[in-house]
């Protein structure tokens, strides 16, 4: 990945801070954006101590201009896109029947509609390099997850959206990655949506034995290195979770249900 152009969204924290260490690890040219242009700026002075190639673009992804112009500054910077890496995404935590719906639209806006967005105006490009267009889910874009509606069905739509692209392009060159993470250690979290619209402030879970950010991005620079088409992260909460779902969806459910009633001031009480 030596010297191929990576833009990667959401990237002023979390698993998006992590990608840009990692592929400026491995030497790749970095466009990196998100809202924080300062988080942004000091990720990017941290990097170019390194010799790394990267910038920073202040970038709304719910803002269909926004997205037009990062990847025209990213072309006007280096001259090619290779990596796309939809990686910005917003959570929520609370019961549908009592969520507002301006959260919901919150939640399709920044997590599908930015997807597509970023995908649609890099895509001409990719096609050129017969790159890779990545989107990061959650295990919440193959089950339900109660409490969490409006997240799961914006990453249940960003993984329909890519495996729909994916097939499209089969004679094209153009790689397309679903990367599904289990829980990682990230603000996502404190910064999830409560019914109202309010931001949570505190993780309801223990993230002490979580994965970290960090390991998600390493497992996602090689998968987007070997071109696979889809990576789910973690046993118990990710492959087992998705396999049981195909297999005892009944079984699941009760199991899904009761893991998140535990959870300290969880909506299902």
């Amino acid at each position: 990945m030596k010297d191929k152009v990576v833009v990667i969204t959401g990237a002023s924290s979390g698993i998006g801070k992590a990608l840009a260490y990692e592929f400026g690890a491995r030497k790749s040219k970095l466009v990196l954006a998100a809202r924080n242009l300062t988080k942004l700026k000091a990720i990017v002075s941290d990097l170019q101590l390194s010799g790394v190639q990267a910038l920073a673009i202040q970038t709304d992804v719910t803002i269909e201009n926004d997205c037009k112009a990062l990847i025209e500054k990213a072309l006007e910077k280096f001259g090619r896109i290779d990596v796309l890496i939809n990686n910005a995404g917003i959570s929520m935590r609370a019961l549908f029947v009592d969520l507002k719906l301006a959260v919901m639209h919150r939640l399709m806006d920044t997590n599908y509609w930015g997807t597509v967005y970023c995908s649609k105006f890099a895509m001409p490009h990719l096609l050129k390099t017969s790159g890779s267009l990545v989107g990061v889910i959650s295990i919440g874009g193959y089950i339900g997850m109660p409490g969490r509606s409006a997240y799961a069905a914006s990453k249940f739509a960003v993984r329909g959206f890519l495996d729909t692209v994916r097939v499209e392009n089969r004679k094209t060159g153009l790689h397309v990655l679903v990367v599904a993470p289990g829980f990682t250690t990230s603000n996502i979290r404190r910064a999830a949506l409560l019914a109202d619209g309010t931001m949570q402030g505190e993780t309801p879970r223990d993230e002490s034995h979580m994965m970290s950010a960090e390991k998600v991005a390493e497992y996602v620079y090689f998968a987007v290195k070997k071109r696979k088409r889809q990576l789910i992260l973690t046993f118990f909460e990710g492959k087992l979770t998705v396999f049981l779902g195909k297999i005892i969806p009944k079984f699941l459910d009760k199991l899904i249900y009761n893991t998140f009633a535990k959870e300290p001031d969880s909506p299902l009480k």
